[in-house]
């Protein structure tokens, strides 16, 4: 397995993650046995950046990692997140928001022991919080660390002069954000700043939720209860539009004898050495083509094709429901 640094001053990770949301929520029936046996899988290929969040069926996708690790955890560095109320919720909200300082603990020790762990290796703030100062949030984090409790900080969805605000308390070691061909909006200036701080980038929804597979060109690929029939880039009209844009990475596809997703994947492993794209899925089937992504070698050419192919903001339809938008990118 290829690795990659994650961040100037963080650790050394495989060149691709896995992200674990899927196994539990969001895209079709939940099947525990196949997703414990993909993460598995995942971590005899070499893959060892495993990525969950509280969030995440509040609290069963990290129920789910700790089965799966259970007897591996050597072999692992675990990521998970907090303060994405909004999705973890279930009648049961804190009294506390979820980026206050006196929340952060309250976090950290139920995911340590949902995880099964005792330290996180990777602890992120899911969302921003806009009640409260980044100074505030990240000052309660950096106790985790001094605690023994969490190795190494990171951020998803903050903005850069977020980014820079927090990484002023408390070195942050990666940024967790959107980034594919169709979702590139991070290169103006959230990649810059990581860049400029000397902090790693983990890729999530490098695939395009799955749209970049070439496999979902309508509605009719999705299960009536998948997340993604509520996502604006998958409504009728938008996904017949967004489908015409598959063309070249189907062509390249064709010529190198691989799938699309490969190429997709292929794309943003391209875009720097301090990018690690973090795929989802809960198949091995899926993981094991992932994985062979790193494989693929585009030329100049290639590349210049497909990010000429899918320049900012030609996807039809935001990457979020509106709601949704409103929390990003503080």
């Amino acid at each position: 397995m290829q690795t990659r640094k994650l961040g100037r001053n963080g650790p050394q990770v495989s060149a691709l993650g896995l992200g674990c949301m899927g196994m539990s929520i969001s895209y079709g029936e939940p099947d525990d046995e196949e997703s414990i046996a993909t993460i598995h899988r995942a971590i005899e290929l070499g893959v060892n950046l495993i990525v969950t969040s509280d969030a995440y069926g509040n609290g069963v996708n990290e129920e789910l990692v700790a089965k799966a690790i259970k007897g591996r955890r050597d072999k692992v560095l675990v990521a998970t997140k907090f303060g994405n109320l909004a999705l973890a919720a279930r009648g049961d909200a804190p009294a506390l928001s979820g980026g206050h300082p006196g929340y952060v603990p309250q976090a950290c020790e139920k995911s340590l022991k949902r995880l099964g762990v005792d330290v996180i290796d990777i602890y992120g703030l899911h969302r921003v919080d806009r009640t409260v100062p980044i100074e505030d949030t990240v000052g309660a984090m950096s106790r985790l660390v001094e605690q023994g409790k969490v190795r190494w900080l990171q951020l998803s969805e903050a903005g850069p002069q977020t980014i820079r605000r927090a990484h002023k308390v408390h070195p942050i070691t990666a940024v967790e954000t959107e980034y594919s061909l169709w979702s590139r909006d991070v290169e103006k200036e959230i990649l810059p700043v990581c860049r400029e701080l000397g902090l790693g980038y983990m890729a999530y929804a490098p695939l395009g939720r799955g749209f970049l597979t070439a496999t979902m060109k309508s509605l009719d690929a999705l299960l009536p209860k998948d997340r993604r029939r509520d996502h604006p880039r998958f409504s009728p009209d938008n996904i017949q539009k967004n489908a015409r844009l598959l063309a070249p990475i189907e062509q390249i596809a064709a010529a190198k004898k691989c799938t699309p997703a490969q190429i997709a994947l292929a794309w943003v492993l391209a875009q720097g050495a301090d990018i690690v794209p973090i795929p989802g899925t809960k198949r091995r089937t899926y993981l094991e083509q992932n994985c062979a992504a790193l494989d693929v070698k585009l030329s100049r050419e290639e590349l210049d094709r497909l990010s000429a192919a899918f320049p900012l903001n030609v996807t039809a339809g935001t990457r979020y429901p509106e709601k949704q938008l409103a929390g990003l990118g503080i």
